[in-house]
């Protein structure tokens, strides 16, 4: 009975190294997301690399899925786990979706504002990153974790403000010219918006487990 107690005591450990990779993955996507807005072409070929990114998060998301299933004992609540994973796979999600509707749209110039933003869901997807690798320590981490986490909601706000002002620019130029602009401008700007929501609902997602288990 101990060996095989043993024997299974250390299929917990399996969800960190998961959750490292797929952080890993959300921040190439966001990456190339940035390269995509930076206006210097590639578009498709940097397109194809974050849906490729997309399938290897789902495959990794769908391995925590797995091992929650299988696995007798888990390092945090087996709902925090999933939502933990399910939120970190929106955000990989959501990035797909900005960059199809880039090329839906055939953007290939992109508002100041614009790449702001996804410098920014840059800098979050970093963060997040830094804050899933010191889960599994949260007891000694949990001070750095909440703050990693705290200053992804400040990035999450400037996006907004910085959302805002580039709608009011955009609605300006369109104004005087042409309406269809100030659509698909619009259509962008509203899923980078998205995108870094997602990776805030990632940090939300963090500080709830660092709340129940630091």
């Amino acid at each position: 009975m101990l060996q095989w107690f043993r024997r299974i005591l250390p299929r917990q450990l399996m969800f960190f190294p998961l959750f490292e990779r797929h952080a890993t993955v959300v921040l190439e996507a966001a990456k190339a997301l940035r390269a995509m807005l930076a206006g210097n072409g590639q578009l498709t070929g940097l397109c194809e690399e974050i849906v490729a990114r997309e399938h290897v998060a789902d495959e990794i998301a769908r391995e925590v899925l797995i091992g929650l299933r299988t696995t007798f004992i888990t390092p945090f609540d087996r709902a925090d786990i999933q939502s933990l994973i399910t939120s970190m796979d929106n955000s990989v999600d959501q990035i797909q979706q900005t960059a199809k509707a880039i090329m839906l749209f055939e953007m290939n110039t992109f508002d100041a504002e614009m790449q702001a933003m996804a410098e920014a869901i840059v800098k979050c997807a970093e963060l997040a990153q830094r804050a899933i690798s010191l889960l599994s320590d949260v007891a000694n981490n949990a001070a750095e974790i909440n703050e990693t986490c705290l200053m992804i909601t400040r990035i999450e706000g400037d996006a907004d403000e910085t959302h805002d002002r580039g709608l009011e620019r955009l609605y300006q130029r369109a104004k005087a010219g042409d309406p269809m602009e100030f659509i698909r401008g619009n259509e962008i700007y509203n899923h980078l918006e998205s995108t870094v929501d997602r990776l805030e609902d990632v940090a939300n997602e963090i500080q709830g487990i660092v709340i129940e288990h630091a």
